[in-house]
């Protein structure tokens, strides 16, 4: 018996529909087809575990077969197979009035798995597909079904006479790609190779005799076991190791790793990994994957996990995830939300039970989780209330401390007059070599603040910490970094303070703004100290990573030269200022005498420069023809 007939009602324009609205994840056909395949396959196995199905099961393996001559692709399994009546109802009757109401339905839902437009993927790259299908019933007829992509259909008995369904599908000219035995070999790795039922692509091969031949041997696609589906319990150190070895072959072992396992008030399974990341700014995002009852969605999981989160590596199973058609984008609902409160807080635990239980081996991971728990800390409210019990801070010294045992360390010799604990810093401990040893002759400890994300750290941590101040060891002269008492400014009438900073105004480089500024730093104290405001420097340093603050990252480098008046060095020359020999040495263009300076005012000024230069050097801003100039000034100045 044949019949022919249209699909739904009034679904003229539904397959242009579906091709444009599912275009850009054209290559999820195969993952739905045998996604179908696997299922009705499951379900043959819950009908005879419960006693309905009391035949045979035989191999209940998925068959991808692959013609790439005739160009059609078949999907094949024995599970329960489909009626006649079945196949109308779930194929023929989608039953849209229209394709507004078809985007209206299903945009928002999670149609992943929903047989009927599940199975309609495969026409966005046939020209014609068929259904062959065998039902487990008692009684039941073969039935096929043919449509070539309108809403026009056949129907009529066939021969077949094994339980299952085959879905043929003949590859439009247009996406041939879908015809290639590397490209189908590419989509089932990517989305089959943990589905919970055997799906095979061809057979294994060989070298032998000079070429690659097929052996007797089933091409498994799934081999690898899904552990995340297993308990904790069941589970050692290797498996979870082994398990990331064969997602991240190229990568190197993990440093721990977590096992996510709930069933309410929503379902969730998984394993997420602490990658090392060697270095920081080449950090791998969309290396967890997500998947639902074993099949694979995407990799981009922004909206389930935290920002920060998505550095980890590894799987996320659940179905309670909503998902879009057309892009598998997570929708934002209140079990996202709760999954991805869940999921922080499994971290948080985690690491809190390795900062207690195992503290040295958390120590000497922490150079390689700084960066992830800094940032989740910045990011996460919630993440950072319980961060700011398992985070770290390191010295200069390598040695680490939780934030409590470091602040009692500190603050005996390290509170301020204004009563606020400072931490001193140092984010290059090789540039900064001489302000941390100047740091530590006072009895001050140095931290190391070298990751990306410090100066924004250092903000936070002013916020979170009580009576807390962050300086880095180089922002001001040592003397000035924790004053205990008011400064006692040298004193200067208001004509020599502008006249000595026009003096090393003149001398310093163009380029930046120079804030010349007289100290009283001890006659042992360098003569001239150049050092960048702490916010200053700090908000120009956060701009870089955005924040809202590209104000401070556009505004011209600025400096603070201190000029130490009690060194010996800056007398000679503050006293040279007027000490200028009148000997005429002609006139001008207007008939003004003109002036030259003696010998001595002249090394005067080499002396200033030289001074100068010294503060610059230490800084390493001293480069190109300044830094020539001042090597020949040196030379000469010790002949």
């Amino acid at each position: 018996m044949s019949t022919k007939g249209k699909i739904g009602v009034t679904t003229e324009n539904i397959f242009p529909v579906i091709k444009q609205f599912l275009y850009s994840d054209k290559e999820v056909f195969l993952r739905e087809l045998v996604a179908n395949a696997v299922d009705a396959t499951k379900k043959l196995q819950i009908l005879s575990s419960n006693g309905d199905f009391a035949g045979e099961l035989g191999d209940l393996k998925v068959e991808v077969i692959l013609d790439e001559k005739a160009k059609t692709l078949k999907i094949v399994d024995r599970g329960i197979g489909m009626t006649e009546e079945e196949i109308d109802r779930y194929i023929n009757q989608i039953a849209f009035s229209s394709a507004g109401e078809f985007l209206a339905k299903y945009k928002d839902q999670n149609i992943i798995g929903h047989f009927g437009l599940g199975f309609y993927s495969a026409f966005m790259v046939s020209k014609k597909v068929t259904i062959e299908s065998l039902s487990w019933q008692d009684g039941a007829k073969a039935v096929k079904w043919e449509c070539e992509g309108n809403p026009e259909f056949t129907m009529e008995d066939c021969g077949k006479s094994d339980r299952g369904t085959v879905v043929t599908l003949y590859i439009d000219d247009d996406d041939k790609e879908y015809a290639e035995k590397g490209r189908i070999a590419s989509l089932l790795g990517k989305y089959c190779k943990f589905m919970p039922v055997p799906v095979v692509f061809g057979k294994k091969t060989e070298w032998k005799d000079g070429k690659e031949v097929e052996t007797a041997e089933d091409n498994v696609v799934n081999s690898i076991e899904p552990i995340w589906t297993k308990a904790p319990s069941e589970l050692k150190d290797e498996d979870y190791l082994k398990f990331y070895r064969a997602l991240y072959p190229m990568e190197e072992e993990p440093m721990f790793w977590i096992h996510l396992n709930v069933d309410y008030p929503f379902t969730l399974t998984g394993i997420l990994y602490f990658p090392k990341i060697k270095e920081r700014m080449a950090i791998d995002k969309n290396k967890i994957q997500l998947y639902c009852n074993q099949m694979f969605v995407t990799d981009h999981v922004d909206n389930i996990v935290p920002d920060f989160l998505t550095l980890l590596h590894g799987v996320i199973d659940s179905p309670d995830i909503p998902l879009n058609v057309s892009r598998s984008y997570l929708q934002s609902d209140a079990n996202v939300k709760k999954i991805s409160t869940y999921i922080t807080k499994k971290v948080a635990d985690r690491l809190e039970e390795i900062f207690r239980e195992q503290r040295s081996e958390y120590e000497s991971k922490w150079d390689n989780i700084k960066l992830f728990i800094e940032y989740g800390m910045l990011t996460d409210e919630k993440f950072c209330e319980r961060g700011l019990g398992f985070a770290l801070f390191k010295n200069t010294d390598g040695k680490y401390f939780s934030f409590e045992d470091y602040r009692k360390a500190i603050e005996t010799e390290q509170t301020d007059k204004d009563k606020k604990v400072v931490y001193l810093y140092a984010s290059d401990p090789e540039a900064q070599y001489s302000q941390i040893e100047a740091a530590k002759n006072k009895g001050y400890d140095v931290l190391l603040m070298d990751c990306e994300v410090d100066a924004h750290f250092a903000n936070l941590l002013e916020q979170k910490l009580k009576d807390a101040r962050f300086a880095r060891v180089d922002s001001d002269a040592v003397e000035n970094l924790i004053p205990k008492a008011d400064k006692v400014k040298p004193e200067m009438a208001d004509d020599d303070r502008k006249a000595l900073q026009d003096i090393f105004k003149e001398a310093l480089p163009e380029g930046s703004d120079w804030w010349v500024e007289p100290e009283n730093l001890g006659e042992d104290s360098a003569p001239v100290l150049i050092t960048q405001s702490e916010f200053m420097r700090r908000y120009a340093e956060m701009s870089k990573l955005g924040g809202g603050m590209n104000f401070y990252g556009e505004m011209p480098a600025s400096y603070n030269v201190k000029v130490n008046m009690e060194n010996p060095l800056i007398a000679k020359i503050w006293e040279s200022r007027k000490k200028v020999v009148d000997k005429p040495a002609g006139t001008d263009a207007e008939g003004k005498e003109i002036k030259e300076e003696s010998h001595s005012t002249a090394g005067k000024q080499k002396l200033l420069h030289q001074v100068i230069d010294l503060a610059l050097l230490a800084n390493g801003m001293l480069k190109g023809k300044a830094l020539a100039e001042f090597i020949a000034r040196s030379e000469s100045l010790l002949k």
